[in-house]
C-alpha cells in the first residue's frame, strides 16, 4: 500500500503514537520511512536582531554586535540541530529494530512549509502527524502545523489523535458519499484493517432536509411573479417526492458499491446510513462507536479542481475523537456484471448529464426496472417513467 512513509517528530506524546502505528502500517508495506524534524534557526535570528536596539548602550556598537550575531548564530544552529538529531535517534532505533530502512532528514525553516516540500520532493506516499505539537493548549481543536500541511500535502496523512496508543481500539470507518476519492479511501481502510487486525464498516450520510430549507428560504424572497416563472410550487414538489426521497437510494446505493469492493477483497463489511449534515452525522457517529481511525476522501462529490480540501474532511478532522486519515488516491466503483440491458443513443446521452456522484445509482436503478419489466432497450420515456414511479414510491 505504502512505499515510503515520512513520520513528523517533535517528542509529542501524538508524534510518538503516530510513530509506533506508522511503523506498524510500515512493517506490514515493507515501506522506507524516515523521521524529520523542522527546525527554525533564521527565525531565532532574525527575533535577535529585532532585539538588538534594546541592548545595553556598550553591546550597541557595530563591532560588538557583529561579534554577538556571530556567536548567537553559531550556538542557535549548532544547537537546534542537537536538539533535532535528539528526537530522531529514538525513532531511528525503533524502525530499525523492526527491520526497515529508516532515514534521518532535518530540515531548516518554517514547519509546516519544509513538511511539504519534503513529502513532494522525495516522493513519499504517507505522512504520520501527531494532531497536537509541544505547543498544545487545553483550546486547541488541532495543532495549526497538521492543519497547514493538510490543506496542502498531496500524498496520504495519517493524523494521530490518541496520545496513548498502544494498539488498534475499534474498527476502521470510512466515510463514503460516492465520490472517486471517497472510494479510495475505502480502499486505504480495507487495506489498513489487514495490516491492524480490525474490522471495517462505511459511513454514508444525506442531508433530507437541505432542499427543503432551501426552498421555504428562497420562498421568502420571491415576487408571486418571479414565483410563477420559476414554476416555484412544481420546483418544491419536484424536490420533495422525487429528489429528497431519492437521496437515500442513492448513498444506500453507495454503501451497496462497497460491500462489493469489500467483498472482492475478503472483507465482511458493517455499513450505517446516516440521515443529516454530512460532517456532523460523521463526527456524532465516530463520538458514539469510536473507530480507531476515520478514513475520508480528502474531497468528496461535489469538489472542483481549485479545492484543497473539501468541507467534510475539515470538519471531522478538527472534531471527529479518533485518528484520522485523509486520502488522495482514487478509486472507481467497483465492476458489476454485464446487466443485459442496452440503452439507446438518447438515453446514454440523457445519463452522461446526470451529475457522476449518482450516475451510477441511476444507471443500475434503470437496468433492475427494465429487467424487471422486460425492456431490452433503455430510452429516455423509460427513464421519465422510472424516475416517475421512484416519485410514488
Amino acid at each position: 500500500m505504502y512505499r515510503k512513509i515520512l513520520f513528523c517528530l517533535d517528542n509529542s506524546d501524538y508524534a510518538n503514537s503516530g510513530v509506533e502505528a506508522g511503523l506498524r502500517i510500515a512493517e506490514a508495506s515493507r515501506a522506507t520511512v524516515a523521521g524529520c524534524h523542522v527546525y527554525a534557526a533564521r527565525l531565532h535570528s532574525e527575533r535577535f536582531k529585532e532585539m538588538e536596539g534594546g541592548l545595553p548602550a556598550e553591546y550597541r556598537a557595530e563591532e560588538k554586535l557583529k561579534e554577538q550575531r556571530e556567536i548567537h548564530e553559531g550556538l542557535i544552529e549548532k544547537g537546534l540541530r542537537i536538539i533535532s538529531d535528539s528526537y530522531i535517534a529514538p525513532f531511528l532505533a525503533r524502525a530499525e529494530g523492526t527491520g526497515l530502512k529508516a532515514l534521518c532528514i532535518s530540515r531548516e525553516g518554517k514547519n509546516f512549509e519544509e513538511i511539504v516540500k519534503e513529502a513532494e520532493e522525495n516522493a513519499y506516499d504517507l505522512v504520520v502527524m501527531g494532531a497536537h505539537g509541544l505547543g498544545k493548549t487545553e483550546f486547541s481543536r488541532i495543532g495549526s502545523v497538521v492543519e497547514r500541511v493538510a490543506r496542502r500535502i498531496k500524498c496520504d496523512l495519517l493524523i494521530m489523535k490518541d496520545a496513548s496508543y498502544s494498539g488498534p481500539s475499534g474498527d476502521i470507518a470510512v466515510a463514503i458519499d460516492g465520490s472517486p476519492a471517497s472510494f479510495g479511501a475505502m480502499n486505504a481502510a480495507i487495506c489498513l484493517s489487514k495490516f491492524f487486525n480490525t474490522g471495517v464498516e462505511a459511513v454514508s450520510a444525506f442531508d433530507p432536509d437541505f432542499h427543503r430549507t432551501a426552498f421555504r428560504s428562497i420562498a421568502g424572497v420571491l415576487s408571486d411573479e418571479a414565483g410563477r416563472l420559476f414554476r416555484f410550487k412544481e420546483q418544491e414538489k419536484l424536490h420533495d417526492e422525487i429528489i429528497d426521497s431519492g437521496l437515500a437510494r442513492i448513498y444506500a446505493s453507495h454503501l451497496e458499491s462497497a460491500v462489493k469492493m469489500a467483498g472482492d477483497a475478503g472483507i465482511t463489511l458493517k455499513t450505517t446510513l446516516l440521515s443529516g449534515k454530512a460532517s456532523a452525522e460523521i463526527i456524532r457517529h465516530c463520538n458514539a462507536e469510536r473507530p480507531f481511525i476515520l478514513a475520508l476522501g480528502r474531497t468528496g462529490a461535489h469538489a472542483v479542481p481549485s479545492l484543497d480540501i473539501g468541507s467534510v474532511a475539515e470538519n471531522c478532522l478538527r472534531e471527529a475523537p479518533c485518528n484520522i486519515l485523509i486520502t488522495s488516491k482514487e478509486a472507481a466503483l467497483p465492476q458489476t456484471a454485464a446487466s443485459g440491458v442496452e440503452w439507446d443513443a438518447e438515453a446514454e446521452k440523457l445519463l452522461s448529464s446526470i451529475p457522476s456522484f449518482i450516475r451510477q445509482m441511476v444507471r443500475k436503478m434503470a437496468e433492475d426496472a427494465a429487467r424487471k419489466d422486460g425492456v431490452e432497450t433503455i430510452t429516455p420515456q423509460y427513464m421519465r417513467k422510472v424516475r416517475e414511479r421512484m416519485g410514488n414510491d
